[in-house]
């Protein structure tokens, strides 16, 4: 029996709880002064609010993929959305700042449980010849988001209190279960055994990666305590990654967490490495341009963020057409376009960010920002997953987040040392920290200051330019692989004994 699926309804349904996810990366930042006055606490305990969310959704993307093709991604990803809403209720009543990140934490790994699942259930659900759409959505989803926290945030920190950067979710959580439950499908499970010592090698290996490259900037590159420094867990970190690479190659009657067959495909391999440009890129542009807003122009936190929707408005608008255009030519030259405009928006920013700059000139890369975000989520993700068996849907996804989220924490703690170096050499005396402290730019460091920021912003430009680079190399997307080269069977195949999906997916 062939069972009909509704993919359409079953994308909007999970759109929703990714968006709510990916907007929790940076909706905090703007309501950081307002936590550390209302639990009386200082900065550096709150900025473990965001890097404790960061550190719990990393982590575990590579295990909760592979969950995803064990236990079914409908279920992984509606028990993630439940420790999500509940996270952020707990988030909301934390009565210390303790409580807050311990709350943060739970919330992170209840979005590690949905992220990979949305699109293991894109890939399964939606051929090859109308997945580039769906990919649009998606990926404008990602885009948008990254922009639209800051924006809610101030609205919500300055009319209802931060509390509610964490109650909002509670309403959205109920209904995307409801809709999640109605309308994404059950979809047939494959038999996996679990690879307990992958788990323990991966979880380790990502936790002192992305600590080291996260709170590296907090610790100044130095010493954490005792014999341990920052490089130290960095360098450990690596090497534990490339045991667990060495321990997925080396098994024979088992099967591996990492499925390394998934890399012969070229496309993937390409489309992971460009999705880690765009995730460093997309999250290191906004700290320079959001401190050149308010300490340089005198913005508040919502006029700065408001400052970035043309970018936001065009992306959404454009989602659609796009994903269409990427169905129906090669991903590849839509993938650069976006790529190299990505670039040109920066390099423009950079050139026109002085203090005396008429506000609506720095509307104008935000705009192009919009058509460069439209262009490069889709066919990316589209091509990642293009060859992906059914049976390793999951462990794709949860690769490809692995590397996007891993690029993310990149571009956080590269644009932070980028930014003191060039603060340290553009302003008088060399040193930023009289400027963070006070919070208001005198007017004879505002030319020093617009100069770092535009520098830093130089940064992004070359990632993105690399990611523009890396996309020329994909490989036609009629240039496919075998699904048994990748070890999955045949398309639309499931486990004996149970119900195949309803489209092949060659």
């Amino acid at each position: 029996m062939t069972k009909t699926y509704r993919p359409w309804p079953a994308l909007w349904a999970l759109v929703i709880g990714f968006f709510m996810i990916l907007i929790d990366t940076t909706i905090v930042s703007v309501a950081n002064p307002r936590i550390m006055e209302g639990l009386h606490t200082d900065i550096n305990s709150v900025i473990w609010v965001t890097s404790a969310y960061l550190l719990a959704y990393a982590v575990p993307l590579l295990i909760t993929g592979r969950l995803g093709d064990r236990f079914g991604p409908k279920k992984l990803y509606l028990g993630g959305l439940v420790v999500f809403t509940v996270a952020s209720a707990w988030c909301g009543f934390a009565a210390d700042i303790n409580m807050l990140i311990a709350a943060r934490v739970l919330q992170g790994f209840g979005a590690a449980m949905m992220s990979p699942q949305t699109m293991a259930v894109i890939t399964r659900i939606f051929p090859p010849e109308r997945r580039g759409i769906a990919m649009g959505i998606w990926g404008s989803v990602a885009g948008v988001a990254t922009f639209v926290g800051p924006i809610l945030g101030g609205i919500l920190v300055d009319s209802l209190g931060w509390e509610w950067i964490f109650f909002i979710n509670i309403p959205i959580g109920v209904v995307a279960f409801v809709l999640g439950w109605r309308f994404v499908p059950a979809l047939p499970i494959h038999s996996h055994r679990f690879d307990v010592p992958g788990v323990i090698l991966s979880a380790l290996g990502m936790f002192l990666l992305v600590f080291g490259l996260q709170e590296g900037q907090s610790y100044h590159w130095g010493t954490i305590v005792g014999p341990i420094s920052v490089w130290s867990l960095i360098i450990a970190g690596v090497v534990v990654l490339g045991i667990f690479v060495a321990w997925q190659a080396a098994g024979r009657n088992r099967e591996p967490l990492l499925p390394l067959a998934l890399f012969r495909d070229r496309n993937f391999s390409l489309a992971n490495a460009a999705i880690s440009t765009v995730g460093f890129t997309v999250t290191s542009l906004s700290v320079p341009l959001v401190f050149y807003f308010q300490l340089v122009l005198g913005l508040s936190p919502t006029e700065s963020a408001l400052m970035l929707v043309p970018m936001a408005v065009i992306n959404t608008a454009l989602a659609q057409p796009v994903g269409r255009l990427v169905d129906r030519v090669n991903p590849r030259y839509i993938a650069f376009t976006g790529a190299a405009l990505l670039a040109v928006a920066l390099v423009w920013y950079a050139a026109i960010m002085t203090p005396d700059v008429w506000i609506g000139w720095l509307l104008l890369p935000s705009a192009v920002l919009g058509l460069a975000n439209a262009c490069v989520w889709s066919p990316i993700s589209t091509t990642v997953t293009r060859n992906l068996p059914q049976s390793q849907a999951g462990a794709g996804s949860g690769v490809y987040n692995t590397t996007r989220q891993v690029g993310t924490v990149l571009g956080s703690a590269a644009i932070a040392a980028l930014m003191q170096i060039r603060l340290a050499a553009e302003l008088p005396g060399g040193s930023p920290t009289g400027v963070e402290a006070a919070g208001v730019l005198p007017e004879a460091l505002r030319e020093g200051f617009s100069a770092a920021m535009a520098q830093s912003m130089l940064l992004p430009a070359a990632v993105a330019f690399l990611g523009a680079i890396i996309v020329l190399f994909f490989a036609k997307p009629n240039q496919t692989v075998p699904w048994s080269a990748l070890g999955g069977g045949p398309p639309g195949g499931a486990a004996p004994g149970q119900e195949p999906a309803e489209e092949p997916l060659n």
